[in-house]
């Protein structure tokens, strides 16, 4: 039987309607929460970006010096509607998680779809990550439950990731 994951890549307050948020972001919910209803609390994963009081002396703080996600804070929560369950949530202090990407490896995953925030930083990051560490798993993105931090960065990713062998669905 096929072994297929939803991946909620970082779908927390501060991304929607928060300090980093957007538009684009806040008009992805319904598509998002949909998403999540064709997938059982077994095979939803998501991630959660998460920094801490150091956070704008990292070299990330220092390049988006606006803070986000502070660990424990409103902002950093995943977005109330998609508190579905999930057979496990990757917190992550970078772009990407080795440890998600290790995680649908070792667990044999064929098949894995992402969607969430911010196509252009967190969601193309875990996609190629995935791509690397089990590259024989099928993985997709659906476009309509993502958002970037631009329109024009959103697509950009999305031609990315084509380019990398992920079907980008629903663009």
């Amino acid at each position: 039987m096929m072994k297929k994951a939803l991946v909620l890549v970082d779908f927390q307050n501060d991304f929607i309607d928060g300090s980093l948020g957007t538009k684009e972001a806040q008009a992805i919910i319904p598509n998002v929460i949909e998403k999540l209803s064709q997938y059982s609390k077994e095979n939803r994963l998501a991630t959660q970006d998460t920094h801490f009081e150091d956070y704008l002396t990292t070299q990330e703080g220092k390049n988006l010096p606006v803070t986000h996600c502070q660990n424990g804070t409103f902002g950093w929560e995943i977005r109330k509607e998609a508190q579905v369950g999930f057979a496990k949530i990757f917190e992550k202090t970078t772009f990407g998680s080795r440890t998600l990407a290790e995680f649908i490896r070792d667990e044999n995953y064929d098949e894995v779809e992402l969607v969430g925030i911010c196509t252009d930083i967190c969601v193309v990051s875990n996609a190629l990550l995935i791509k690397a560490y089990a590259p024989e798993v099928k993985i997709s993105v659906d476009a309509s439950c993502c958002a970037g931090v631009s329109p024009e960065k959103h697509l950009a990713a999305l031609e990315t990731m084509r380019s990398c062998q992920i079907e980008i669905t629903n663009a």
